[in-house]
């Protein structure tokens, strides 16, 4: 799979998944705009090379989404794909949750999904591109003190279908939910369970495949989806979970 000459969009680029999708495309030579809240790790990002800028911001504000799509046309007069890996959580109960973290969750997890591709999907449509948006299997499993998180991640199923109903053939629209990866979202998560100093090891220990994942993994499937092998799939939740659901 090569992604030579291609642009790409990543959100949540400065760490995890967003940041390993962000290295591999970068090592196959596609042009990328990538965004992310810490403007520190962005400037390693920026220091990849000419054909990466960084965008620090919250992809919660409407406006970032579009100026990353202005970014991409100005700078590299195409869009080809989208990989959306921004995440949040908003742990708690929700008769303790605050209003501002249920909102602040929703707008990360699933309001900028919309920001973004309402302005990134015309843009696709010229290049026939692919949209890859980060989920998880919480939208198909409960977890403790997460309903924001659960809630927003949800909703996003239903939305990568109608999206695909309503711009195929042009743009491919899909999501991968993985299970537990570690990633800094993952270490933090740890915390609304009994046990925290425990859980990690547990959750490995009773998984199939006898490990936690690693942002490798999910990349790995972003980069199949992203491809041309990829050609005749869309509207498509595919898990990648080491067989967390079948526990």
């Amino acid at each position: 799979m090569t992604f030579k000459n291609k642009t790409a969009i990543i959100t949540g680029a400065t760490s995890g998944i967003g940041r390993s999708v962000a290295q591999a495309l970068h090592q196959s030579g596609s042009n990328l705009i990538l965004n992310g809240r810490d403007a520190t790790r962005g400037k390693e990002l920026k220091e990849l090379g000419p054909q990466v800028i960084f965008e620090q911001g919250d992809v919660k504000e409407p406006q970032l989404n579009q100026r990353l799509v202005d970014k991409a046309m100005e700078n590299f007069g195409q869009l080809d794909s989208v990989v959306l890996a921004a995440g949040q959580l908003g742990i708690g109960r929700l008769d303790q949750l605050s209003i501002e973290d249920w909102q602040d969750t929703i707008a990360t997890n699933l309001s900028a999904v919309f920001y973004l591709l309402k302005h990134a999907i015309p843009a696709l449509q010229k290049q026939s591109g692919s949209v890859v948006i980060i989920g998880s299997v919480a939208a198909l499993h409960a977890f403790p003190e997460h309903p924001a998180y659960t809630a927003s991640k949800g909703a996003l199923p239903a939305l990568v279908k109608q999206l695909a109903r309503d711009y195929g053939p042009s743009v491919r629209i899909n999501m991968i939910s993985p299970a537990q990866v570690l990633t800094p979202l993952l270490k933090d998560s740890v915390r609304a369970f009994e046990h925290p100093e425990t859980i990690l090891q547990e959750t490995a220990d009773g998984l199939p495949m006898k490990r936690l994942g690693l942002p490798q993994d999910i990349t790995n499937m972003v980069l199949y989806l992203l491809s041309d092998k990829a050609g005749w799939i869309t509207g498509s939740n595919m898990v990648v979970d080491g067989g967390f659901l079948s526990t």
